[in-house]
């Protein structure tokens, strides 16, 4: 930075200037610094700012009041008994034009002896230092940079404003304000307490501006983003200042934090009027918050509502009279007195006017302060509290010397200071020992609120992500622009601004906000709903048909139509279909292990009963044909007993197969999550692959036997005809379950299970429509047909 460099090189020159190298030295040039003086038995010093022009003096009257402030003190120290007493003390106060030269000049001026009325000399360089203590300067790059060279000298320098912790140790200053650390804590809380995470920020080019900063964003980055940083020349540079201005008004931040003095940012502040930027929240560091132009109207629209950080105030007695009271003509020598009262009552005094400014009014020095309503009367402003405390602070340190007893002195062998040859460097060293300022001035802020505004503004590069969404960073933005993400389906956020979304268990499921995990909906086929009801009176209505055709048969037992074909094979496969209707209710309802175990097995087992007897009776068909040849007597190779034991043998083999199946691996009750994403699907779990697959092929291979014999025997004489009807059952048995594969596989949750009880309904409807329904129609509604006449006669035409 450029005052770093500034400093090192004045440093440098300073050191190199009070080097003695013989008995004698005097400085190079003649002394030429506005100031404040008086005479006295121990000097203070004072640096402040007074003109902000070096060439061309702009006198600010209200910052006058800084000098003014260490005269009071030092006036009321003087006639107080119980502080040096029988000792009078001076004063050396210099203005430093707001310029670090100008400040080193004057500091330079004040440890070497030099003033307006002791002018340069031979010997001014050797010995004791005029003064003991300088308070000053203001700007802490200012008196960093006469501290390091007055640090050879070990002269101390007592600071009024905010210093940072790093120079206040190196430097050894006594420091009357506060901590950087302090102002940052407070501008932190108020961050945190209004939410605001995304703003801006902008600090002077010199080591206050620099070091608040640097340790802002060492506390800042841990919750909040930067929108943008500004470095704001001490020095006005237009284009800087509307780049800065621009920054400003394009960034979305709508908080902006200044850390800056009062004379460098008003350079800031008309550029920010001018382009009318409104809307932002400021707030102001200690060094600008009082700033006057805040209560300003012509500046409410950009700065209203500010908010500023400031050293507490304190009221001092006496100081507002003794403002009023100052005189050009009671001290005439003072030159900072003729430019304030000048300044103040826009005249010029005799020796002042010259051809250029004969249109001034000429000053009497009798106008009256007291009328004119400026700054420089308002008695509680915050730097003049905290210089009239630390005047007070050097006069109690110099005070303890005086007053110090050998052998309880603070220095080495407990020893004293001469008291009339008092050291800077003594008055420096007993500054750790003092307690002098209270601890609330060092340690405490006011917040200040310049103008209320009823709604507090945000400040957030993204508003935060309601629970149901998860935080995405935007690429190259900062962790503070996001985007909120909805939560994929079957993930929730319970929680606001959530960086990942959490799963939900297996049996849960996201709802529709997704900010919770409910229960999913179970799905299975019950009684309740409209499809379980009407496949259970379907399984009913065919078990009912089948009783009847059975008690039908068993009415008309002895008629040639039942006793055609073996009357106990059709009532046992009567009894199988009615098992076949019936277990499908097994399939209806929620699974149990009871209900897994029964449909599988009841199912298994009914249907190849049920083909068992159709094949037999197909059999016996083609038997009973081949008997009317002559000299044949097939029908004692295959009789009742066969026909029995052919049943018997072929249910077994399923029964053995259904047997081994609920041994080895029994079907169970499960649920499926994984199918549907929202719903638990309550299905039977088969068990075993292998056996459910043999279950179902067993049925399938005697179907197929089955077709095949009897479509071989579809042509047989009409009397014989049933080998047509078994024919076309088997057909459609056959069809139904071919299509129920594809089907049972496509058909998702609970309708997969309507599927195959479909299935079961359809084709035991086959088998007792297509076997039944020609003989019940004989029996009932062709009785003439059912006898021995004329099934004979239908066999001889």
């Amino acid at each position: 930075m450029q005052f770093k460099r500034q400093e090192l090189v004045i440093s440098v020159f300073a050191v190199f200037l009070f080097s003695v190298t013989a008995s004698k030295c005097k400085f190079l040039e003649e002394f030429n610094l506005n100031g404040l003086f008086k005479s006295g038995d121990f000097i203070f010093g004072g640096i402040f700012v007074m003109n902000f022009e070096t060439k061309a003096p702009a006198y600010e009257v209200s910052v006058f009041q800084r000098a003014q402030a260490m005269v009071f003190a030092i006036e009321e120290i003087n006639q107080n008994p119980n502080i040096l007493p029988n000792i009078t003390l001076g004063f050396q106060i210099y203005d430093n034009c707001n310029n670090i030269a100008v400040a080193h000049r004057a500091g330079t001026a004040l440890f070497g002896g030099v003033s307006s009325t002791n002018p340069a000399s031979d010997d001014n360089c050797m010995g004791s230092a005029p003064v003991l203590a300088i308070v000053g300067d203001a700007r802490s790059s200012h008196s960093i940079a006469i501290s390091r060279t007055m640090g050879v000298f070990q002269m101390p320098l007592v600071m009024y404003r905010t210093l940072h912790e790093v120079e206040k140790i190196r430097s050894k200053f006594w420091n009357c304000s506060t901590s950087v650390m302090y102002l940052m804590y407070a501008i932190i809380k108020i961050l945190k307490h209004y939410g605001w995470v995304w703003v801006g920020v902008i600090a002077t080019d010199d080591d206050y501006g620099q070091y608040a900063l640097k340790s802002f964003i060492e506390e800042f980055k841990s919750f909040g983003c930067l929108s943008f940083v500004e470095t704001l020349p001490t020095v006005y540079e237009k284009a800087k200042i509307l780049l800065i201005a621009e920054t400003i008004k394009k960034s979305s931040a709508n908080v902006i934090i200044a850390f800056a003095a009062e004379e460098e940012f008003n350079y800031l502040v008309n550029e920010v009027v001018v382009q009318n930027i409104t809307g932002k929240q400021w707030i102001a560091s200690e060094a600008w918050s009082t700033s006057n132009f805040l209560v300003s109207s012509a500046f409410y629209n950009s700065f209203g509502g500010t908010l500023g950080i400031a050293i507490r105030s304190g009221e001092i007695p006496g100081l507002e009279q003794f403002f009023l009271q100052v005189r050009p003509n009671l001290r005439p020598e003072n030159n900072l007195v003729l430019q304030f009262w000048e300044t103040m009552f826009q005249c010029k005094f005799q020796q002042n006017l010259s051809q250029e400014n004969t249109n001034s009014k000429p000053c009497t020095g009798s106008e009256d302060i007291k009328s004119m309503k400026t700054a420089y009367s308002e008695t509680a402003e915050r730097s003049t509290y905290t210089i009239y405390k630390a005047v007070y602070a050097l006069a109690h340190a110099l005070h303890n010397l005086i007053k110090c007893e050998n052998g309880k002195g603070p220095f080495k062998n407990n020893t004293c200071a001469d008291k009339d040859n008092v050291q800077p460097w003594q008055v420096r060293n007993t500054a750790p020992k003092m307690s002098l300022i209270s601890p609330t001035i060092i340690s405490t802020y006011c917040i200040l609120r310049k103008i209320f505004v009823l709604k507090v503004p945000e400040s957030v590069c993204s508003k935060s992500c309601l629970p149901g969404t998860r935080k995405t960073t935007r690429k190259g933005q900062p962790v503070c622009c996001f985007d909120c993400v909805p939560c994929a389906d079957g993930e929730i956020s319970n929680i606001t601004d959530a960086t990942e979304c959490i799963k939900c268990p297996d049996d849960l499921w996201s709802n529709a906000g997704k900010n919770q995990c409910v229960l999913k909906e179970i799905e299975f086929l019950s009684y309740d709903e409209s499809m379980g009801v009407i496949l259970t009176i379907a399984s009913l209505f065919g078990a009912s048909i089948s009783v009847c055709i059975l008690i039908i048969f068993i009415h008309y037992r002895n008629t040639p139509v039942v006793k055609a074909n073996n009357s106990e094979l059709s009532f046992l496969l009567l009894i199988s279909l009615i098992l076949c209707f019936l277990c499908s209710l097994s399939f209806i309802g929620q699974p149990s292990d009871i209900t897994c175990m029964f449909r599988h097995v009841m199912f298994g087992i009914s249907f190849v009963l049920c083909i068992s007897c159709i094949l037999v009776k197909t059999i016996v068909v083609i038997m009973a044909f081949k008997a009317t040849l002559p000299g044949s007597n097939i029908m004692k190779l295959f009789g009742v007993a066969q026909q029995r034991g052919t049943i018997f043998f072929l249910t077994f083999i399923q029964s053995m197969i259904c047997c081994i199946w609920l041994v080895a691996a029994p079907p169970f009750p499960t649920k499926n999550s994984k199918y549907l994403n929202t719903k638990i699907i309550l299905e039977c779990d088969i068990g075993s692959l292998i056996a459910f697959s043999c279950t179902l092929g067993y049925v399938g291979l005697l179907s197929c036997i089955c077709f095949l014999i009897a479509f071989l025997a579809r042509n047989l004489p009409d009397t014989f005809n049933e080998a047509k009807f078994i024919t076309f059952s088997m057909l459609i048995f056959c069809s139904v379950w071919i299509t129920f594969i594809p089907a049972y596989i496509s058909s998702p949750g609970k309708h997969t299970v309507a599927v195959e009880i479909f299935a079961i309904l359809a084709s035991s409807f086959g088998v007792t429509i297509a076997i039944f329904a020609p003989k019940c129609y004989i029996i009932l509604l062709k009785p003439e047909r059912n006898n021995k006449k004329a099934l004979m006669g239908r066999v001889v035409s």
